[in-house]
């Protein structure tokens, strides 16, 4: 077996352990490096890393889930499958700061989820006429605004469903979260949609093949949307929902959450009108209270940074700058996390680069580049 092969394999492997989420591969690769010596590490040093105990190291130390990860790899080779491990360059930043982010995602299509701007936009799946109506004319607008944008969604029913569709209209790439493994597609009606998907955007998910159905699947796969995005738009929710949850998950990540009013006679606005009244998502009528929110507005065909810029600047901050280019707008503890640099620094420099006047400070602690 190639080294790629089993590097790749022994990921796989770690993923597929009962118990074993990214908090605890985080802290055995902290521990142990490479992925390959968690699993040739022995069960009497395994069980002493904090975390682990005895229970997880003999969940480690079980070789039937390296029949598991062996049809794993052989499927997802077979299909042309990408795997992106949470240490990978590959793994969307936005998630990796989330510290329930899966250990694993495997994607199908062609996208990039560390494009500039990922916007997620979701909602019940009893669409109204109003839900289409206003999440179609949001998509249209953000396409002929020119953001370089993904928009993500849960392929799900109703508006889900309606987003993707209306992201392929328009031209704008469009990726489905998946609740379960890229061997099947639920709802079945929706494949010619994904198949199209695959062009430009695609599907993840972090189930691996062979997983069943399940209702708390979806569930778990509300925080993949959430995580991968900059943003949350809630089109239609009636009191309770899964558009809520995936709402309440991005606030709980510091990401922005919007949503449009509807009447307050309208069963599928109650929810959004509620998170309107309890101050949990910013009102929209459309792109332009979009754009303000987000800061969109000036980014809009700009141009990168001229190098002559860079003359009075130290290297630390010309990386910072760089960093922001491609990423839109980041939090301190992403800048932190992407350059290596301790907190406390990002910040002092942050600050030199905002009297400089070269970026600016976005409400939630994000910076982006002027």
């Amino acid at each position: 077996m190639p080294q790629t092969d089993q590097d790749l394999f022994y990921k796989i492997a770690l993923s597929l352990i009962p118990g074993i989420g990214s908090v605890l591969a985080r802290n055995l690769l902290a521990r142990l490096g490479r992925v390959e010596q968690v699993f040739s590490e022995s069960f009497k040093s395994l069980k002493k890393i904090p975390g682990i105990g005895e229970i997880n190291a003999r969940r480690i130390k079980d070789e039937s889930v390296y029949i598991q990860a062996e049809k794993e790899l052989k499927f997802i080779k077979k299909y042309n499958i990408q795997v992106s491990f949470f240490t990978d360059k590959s793994y969307p930043r936005r998630l990796r700061s989330c510290i329930d982010a899966p250990v694993i995602l495997y994607c199908r299509g062609n996208m990039d989820l560390n494009w500039p701007k990922v916007l997620c936009i979701v909602g019940t799946r009893n669409a109204t006429t109003y839900g289409k109506e206003i999440s179609g004319q949001l998509i249209k607008n953000i396409s002929g605004r020119g953001h370089k944008i993904i928009i993500i969604s849960g392929l799900a029913y109703g508006i889900d469903i309606h987003v993707h569709k209306m992201s392929l209209k328009y031209g704008i790439p469009t990726v489905g979260i998946l609740g379960h493994g890229l061997d099947r597609l639920y709802p079945s009606l929706h494949s010619d949609t994904a198949k199209k998907m695959l062009k430009s955007g695609g599907l993840v998910t972090e189930f691996p093949s062979r997983t069943k159905i399940d209702p708390s699947n979806f569930i778990r796969r509300n925080r993949i949307i959430a995580g991968l995005s900059d943003a949350t738009v809630v089109v239609e929710s009636a009191e309770k929902g899964g558009a809520l949850v995936t709402a309440d998950i991005a606030s709980s990540y510091n990401r922005d959450v919007f949503t449009f009013p509807g009447r307050v006679t309208d069963t599928y606005s109650r929810g959004c009108n509620k998170l309107i009244r309890y101050n949990e998502a910013n009102l929209i009528q459309g792109i332009e209270d979009l754009e303000y929110f987000m800061g969109w507005e000036s980014t809009d065909n700009t141009e990168y940074l001229q190098t002559e810029m860079f003359v009075d600047l130290i290297p630390e901050e010309i990386k910072i700058i760089e960093l922001l280019k491609k990423s839109d707008r980041l939090f301190i503890d992403q800048i932190s996390s992407e350059l290596g640099m301790p907190g406390s620094k990002v910040s002092a420099l942050l600050l030199e680069l905002e009297c400089k006047n070269i970026i600016s400070a976005l409400p939630g602690k994000l910076y982006s580049v002027k």
